[in-house]
């Protein structure tokens, strides 16, 4: 009865309010729901429905009309992380610092939902500060600015004075990405409630690193839409057993040897995967095929990456970009390919080296299974990510991209700067559910590099998962 007493401008409020939280609320993600490619499945918001709802608990920002009621929620994750033996056998597996414990992750059907999940984190991490947002742009910015105008005034343009070149190109592409971060967080709708600055100081920020906004923004929400997804996950999708790239890779281990397999890894991945990823979708899923971040039309899957008005938005992005490599040839016509080298294209490589690096390690491990569409589900793919222990410095850089990107996958809109808090809720609820690698991030590299060479099946039925093998021959499976 006092729901129907409601005004209607209230009630549009609350369903528009729903209706932002079920799909991870940017521009990007409702488009993938417009077009097929639902951000989470809608039967978990169902069945959070049934639940009492306390009236008091409504007016949270993002997660209004979601929120599961305080006084029911420890019964929802005691549900969730109900001590269950691995049903999958994994004592084969390499261990990473996780210690299989993505493996024993329940069915899909035993997880908690997103409604679930998003009720366990404080609200004020859900509420966006554009002048916080701001600050830290202006922080990264200047940062990487300063690099540039130090080098340029004391570094000596001689090939004598490579290996401090070099040490500039690390130091400033690593204070780079932080800029590449904030565009990142600009393209989740987690910078500003203001979608014209948001949207300007993304897409400025991405095409100064060459790097198309709109349509990154686009293929990124697919990435988050379907984490972990066999055939239609986004960026670093495994090679399959059997399959002709997977049969390439566990080939060429056989033929070299582990140390030099897992160096041409490393190479391929950190020094070429981003552009690759951008001209052809290299590691994307098969569902898509061949995709390129500045053709829309370029695309040999069944299914679309830029659907619709995306085509548009991607030639949008394009303008962005090539403004920015007209001005780098100017430079260089005037000043020289060698300055706009050492300065420039130098950083950029390394920014390149660590957003491959972070993505990689974030869904990627020995003991971290992928799942066909039967298993998966938004919620479990989110928890399938790994927060790994960056270090403080790293951490402020680059705004805890590596360290909270747990709670970064369950709802994409919290600003990175109530991430720690968001993340420490999360793992006081779901202590069995996130994960956590304590491993030094160069010794869990070159495992990924070195094991992670292509993926088979192992279980059955809702226990089925496919997880990571470095070995030609038939799994065998335990009796």
């Amino acid at each position: 009865k006092a729901r129907e007493r409601r005004p209607p401008k209230r009630r549009a409020r609350t369903q528009n309010a729903r209706a932002r939280t079920v799909a991870c609320p940017s521009p990007a993600m409702a488009a993938i729901a417009s077009v097929g490619v639902p951000a989470l499945r809608m039967g978990a918001v169902k069945a959070s429905a049934k639940a009492p709802v306390a009236r008091a608990s409504v007016g949270a920002r993002l997660r209004t009309s979601l929120a599961v009621p305080r006084a029911v929620r420890p019964a929802v994750a005691r549900r969730a992380v109900a001590p269950r033996a691995a049903a999958v056998a994994y004592d084969d597996l390499v261990p990473s610092g996780l210690n299989g414990k993505a493996m024993e992750f329940p069915p899909k059907d035993e997880f908690p939902t997103r409604a679930e999940v998003l009720a366990s984190i404080p609200e004020e991490c859900f509420v966006k500060d554009t002048a916080r947002s701001l600050m830290y742009a202006a922080i990264s910015t200047a940062m990487t600015v300063g690099c540039g105008v130090l080098a340029y005034l004391y570094i000596p343009m001689q090939l004598a004075f490579w290996p401090v070149w070099l040490a500039y190109a690390a130091v400033t592409g690593t204070v780079a990405t932080g800029c590449w971060v904030i565009a990142h967080e600009c393209g989740h709708n987690a910078f500003s409630d203001n979608r014209a600055v948001q949207d300007t100081v993304g897409y400025i920020l991405h095409s100064l690193l060459l790097v198309p906004y709109f349509s990154w923004q686009r293929s990124h929400a697919v990435h988050h839409s379907r984490t972990n997804h066999l055939t239609e996950g986004e960026t670093h999708v495994p090679y399959v057993k059997g399959e002709t790239k997977g049969t390439m890779n566990l080939n060429l281990l056989a033929n070299i040897g582990e140390g030099p397999f897992a160096i041409v890894q490393l190479f391929a991945h950190l020094v070429f995967g981003w552009p690759a990823y951008l001209l052809t979708g290299a590691t994307g899923g098969s569902a898509r095929g061949v995709t390129n971040h500045f053709l829309p039309n370029v695309n040999t899957g069944p299914v679309e990456l830029f659907p619709g008005s995306w085509k548009g938005k991607v030639w949008k992005s394009d303008i962005g970009v090539v403004a920015v490599v007209a001005g780098l040839c100017y430079w260089a016509a005037n000043a020289g390919f060698a300055t706009v080298a050492a300065l420039y294209l130098g950083p950029y490589m390394f920014v390149n080296v660590w957003l491959v690096l972070y993505t990689w390690l974030q869904h990627t491990d020995t003991d971290v299974p992928h799942l066909e569409a039967s298993e998966w589900s938004y919620i479990k793919g989110a928890f399938l990510t790994i927060d790994r222990p960056y270090g403080a410095v790293f951490d402020f850089l680059h705004h805890r991209i590596g360290s909270t990107h747990v709670a970064h996958h369950v709802e994409c809109a919290i600003p990175h700067y109530h991430a720690l808090k968001a993340t420490e809720a999360l793992k006081t609820t779901y202590p069995d559910l996130y994960l956590y690698d304590p491993t030094p991030i160069a010794t869990a590299l070159w495992r990924v590099a070195s094991k992670c060479v292509a993926v088979e099946p192992r279980g059955e039925g809702k226990d089925k998962v496919w997880t990571f093998t470095d070995k030609k021959e038939p799994r065998v499976s335990p009796a």
